[in-house]
């Protein structure tokens, strides 16, 4: 029974902060949260910036 509830709260709580980290990165934009946006030659920066002014 013990076991049933640790499992059940790390699956729930390994599924919550996987959301958690999901809507953080949906709100920084596409090329923020992109793991190779230092090496990416897209200039999402520079798009972004146009967008915004």
């Amino acid at each position: 029974m013990i076991a049933n509830i640790l499992i059940g709260g790390a699956i729930f709580g390994y599924a919550g902060w996987a959301f958690y980290r999901f809507i953080k990165k949906s709100k920084e934009g596409k090329c923020a949260a992109c793991s190779i946006q230092s090496s990416c030659s897209s200039n999402c920066s520079v798009s972004q910036e146009k967008k915004i002014k």
